[in-house]
């Protein structure tokens, strides 16, 4: 069932409300520049595409257009940060960080300075751009790099959360968000918190634990609500936060379960799946299976088309997770 406490969306299954990620961002660094004038925002000429607009309108003097150039976007930032400013800059994930990783690490990372690294359009939702643009190695660049909290929200609205609390960390963090439009199935009053994971949907007896991150819980509570249907008891987590990573409630969860199932949008390599098996080998060893990219790169179509080419649908979900629970047997 669903969990009561997150105070979810009530039409979460019927008609959900329907945002990409990226509009989180947009309004969640417009609060965040509201509540304290050290934020500032930076992008590489896509201030529309990644929602930096939202806050060029609201406080333009504060807003710093760096062109095509996303090692400067890094450097720049972490010089701002370096004299008290609180910087978030915005990219496609591909370019950052993927083309500016090396900055990123030595003047921002290094330094421990509070720059918000934004990578957009993350994943295989960034659809027709093809696999130039679908970041899909961006959750394993990041949470290599000593300092950096990573962020990976579910949806719109806890995209705007995840934004607001970042400013407030004083450390550098990494956000990640999709193009494409996607289920909001949390509210203003859901909880959210760096580094507590939420159970979206309890079971009593669970017979396997689902991790899910990003856009793809949705998929992954589509497949346990499902099941649920056909006599099969699951518990969903939603990781808002690969590091610093929840494990006490992965172990937990896992430990009553036996069995786990990671779901990402990213490579498997890495990513959510790599996180949550690193804590369960120190401290719970469990079965798993594991749904995301398997070591391939993206290609040009339409989202959902790509998520079920890849095997990242609610049926490929529903086969892992019975593959899973057969294995601890």
């Amino acid at each position: 069932m669903i969990n009561p406490d997150l105070k979810l969306a009530a039409n979460i299954f019927d008609n959900p409300a329907m945002a990409p990620t990226r509009d989180g961002f947009g309004k969640g660094s417009v609060e965040a520049g509201t509540s304290d004038s050290r934020v500032v925002v930076l992008t590489a000429d896509l201030a529309e595409s990644t929602r930096a607009d939202s806050f060029q309108k609201q406080f333009p003097e504060r807003f710093i257009q760096v062109g095509v150039a996303e090692q400067n976007l890094a450097t720049v930032a972490a010089g701002m940060a370096n004299y008290g400013k609180i910087p978030f800059i915005t990219s496609y994930a591909t370019f950052s960080p993927g083309r500016n990783w090396e900055q990123i690490r030595t003047t921002i990372g290094i330094n421990n300075v509070p720059v918000k690294v934004c990578g957009m359009h993350a994943g295989l939702l960034t659809g027709p751009d093809g696999a130039t643009h679908q970041a899909l190695e961006d959750l394993a660049l990041m949470r290599v790099l000593p300092h950096f909290i990573v962020l990976s929200p579910c949806d719109a609205e806890e995209g705007r959360k995840a934004t607001i609390a970042a400013a407030k960390t004083g450390t550098p963090v990494y956000l990640r968000f999709a193009r494409e439009k996607t289920p909001v199935m949390t509210t203003a009053e859901t909880p959210f918190t760096i580094g507590k994971a939420n159970v979206m949907w309890k079971a009593e007896k669970p017979q396997v634990a689902v991790f899910a991150t990003g856009p793809m819980v949705y998929n992954a509570l589509l497949a346990v609500r499902e099941l649920e249907g056909a006599g099969i008891a699951a518990t969903l987590v939603s990781v808002h936060t690969l590091k610093p990573l929840d494990e006490e409630t992965i172990v937990k969860t896992a430990r009553e379960a036996g069995a786990v199932v990671s779901v990402e949008e990213h490579q498997i390599i890495g990513g959510l799946g790599g996180a949550v098996a690193e804590s369960l080998a120190r401290e719970c060893p469990t079965p798993m299976e594991f749904v995301g990219m398997q070591d391939q790169f993206g290609q040009s179509g339409e989202p959902k088309e790509l998520l079920e080419h890849y095997g990242l649908g609610v049926s490929h979900i529903i086969e892992a997770i019975k593959k899973a629970i057969a294995r601890k047997h």
